[in-house]
């Protein structure tokens, strides 16, 4: 009696500022500049805003260098002995996806891959933003929707290829088929990063809106993951007149009430998350740790990236293994513990492929630098989790992403949140991963934003 008298005591006092902080009003949209400049200074006269036609090149100098360089490098230190990946990208493993890349990697073929669809660029606020664009072949009179696909970090356009003929696959049975516009976050790939500091995701999300309508779509769907769930749900936020639907496989909320409510579950967690899947958020103190083993290179982007991105850009060694790093034990945590680092999962050729993409296009730095323009005081104090938006929302939740927000949760940001679906599989590059799993949750969730547009009555 005693116990429950001291553990209900203890749940008043916390849950008290938690129904505070929920109440309070959420703060204002903060002013969208539509215009904002972020390229290098220019004669505005000599702007020109075309769209015009890009391929990928893995030129013989390119290819050259990068031989090259695996060829020439210094020997790598040994592991230590009995670890697998527990000590990061381990060494012995590595020396075998640089021989690959070096001598087996089919770099003709997988140009050809890369381009078997079409790309293009256009200029937006300074910005070069590389695209790739891909229309299904459909009968006259079936109706073809708009679908913004933004990938995160460390993956690029590429994350979507495997999901691409599922996507845009004619169903007969649906009313809709999806075209597909797949960018380069500004930064990313082909596309160029800010000249000036202050470009956060929020203004991320004005390149991409504007980016929808450079190409006559005023209204479309859109999805992310990591980054790109960021940049996605700021674009629900601030144009939920021209969003017609978000879904996202990376669903977080940083708010102060969220944060609140997480911690109140600590003390008794059927308060916050359903027992059979309270292992993803509970015990606190061993997500902590995980979240601190895997997210030092987070806290070092965010407040070092020219540093580490000056040493990743001359080195394909240390860019192999500080990329491929995260598709083992962001995939499984367990991959850690096992000698190849679990990495068998995926095709080596595509995880080249993306460690290509970052090495041609020489953009590690300003990849990075979106951590340490999102993660600071002016975007976080916009409050942006606090704002509810009305958009229809779909999340799909694999078993081993790096957090797990509970719907109940979720809704205080997505009021309209259609369905949340927990997998008891898949990691965070879960595109990549599961393809036929992500494009089937997508296609669904567009049926269900359509669903709930007629049902509002709103106009599509």
């Amino acid at each position: 009696m005693m116990f429950r008298l001291i553990l209900l005591t203890i749940l008043i006092g916390v849950a008290a500022p938690i129904l505070y902080v929920y109440f309070q009003s959420p703060p204002p949209l903060p002013e969208i500049d539509l215009e904002e400049w972020w390229g290098p200074k220019l004669d505005k006269s000599k702007y020109n805003d075309a769209i015009v036609p890009f391929q990928v090149q893995f030129s013989n100098s390119i290819v050259k260098d990068i031989k090259d360089r695996l060829r020439g490098r210094n020997p790598l230190t040994p592991p230590l002995e009995g670890i697998a990946f527990e000590y990061g990208f381990n060494s012995k493993q590595l020396e075998s996806w640089l021989k690959y890349w070096a001598e087996e990697y089919p770099f003709s073929d997988r140009e050809k891959y890369i381009n078997q669809y079409k790309h293009f660029k256009t200029n937006i606020q300074g910005l070069d933003v590389h695209f790739v664009r891909v229309t299904p072949k459909v009968p006259p009179g079936k109706e073809v929707v708009p679908l913004l696909l933004l990938h995160g970090w460390p993956g690029c356009f590429l994350e979507f290829y495997d999901a691409i003929p599922l996507l845009t696959a004619v169903n007969k049975d649906r009313d809709f088929e999806v075209e597909l516009i797949i960018p380069s976050l500004p930064g990313y790939g082909f596309s160029s990063g800010a000249a000036r500091p202050g470009f956060g995701s929020d203004k991320m999300a004005v390149v991409m809106r504007n980016l929808m309508s450079r190409l006559g779509y005023k209204k479309y769907y859109v999805q992310g993951g990591d980054a790109g769930a960021i940049v996605g749900s700021v674009m629900a936020t601030f144009f939920p007149k021209e969003v017609l639907g978000y879904h996202t496989n990376f669903a977080l909320l940083t708010s102060p009430w969220s944060t609140m409510v997480r911690l109140l579950g600590a003390i008794y967690p059927p308060l916050v998350v359903d027992s059979d899947i309270a292992d993803r958020m509970y015990p606190l103190g061993t997500h902590f740790s995980n979240v601190l083993q895997e997210m030092g290179y987070s806290h070092l982007q965010a407040t070092k990236p020219d540093t580490i991105g000056t040493v990743l850009a001359y080195s394909p060694s240390g860019l192999v293994a500080y990329i491929l790093e995260k598709f083992s034990t962001w995939t499984k945590p367990e991959y850690r513990s096992r000698p190849d680092g679990g990495l068998t999962h995926y095709k080596k050729e595509k995880l080249i492929d993306n460690v290509m993409i970052f090495w041609v296009s020489r953009c590690m730095t300003t990849s990075m630098r979106l951590y340490s323009e999102t993660m600071n005081k002016r975007f976080l104090g916009l409050g942006l989790d606090q704002i509810p938006t009305q958009v229809p929302t779909s999340v799909i939740q694999a078993k081993y992403e790096l957090f797990y927000e509970p719907a109940w949760i979720l809704k205080s940001k997505y009021p309209n949140l259609v369905k949340a679906t927990v997998l008891d599989h898949g990691g965070h590059f879960f595109a990549m991963e599961l393809p036929d799993v992500f494009a089937e949750d997508v296609l669904t969730a567009i049926a269900s934003f359509r669903n709930w547009h007629k049902d509002n009555r709103t106009e599509l």
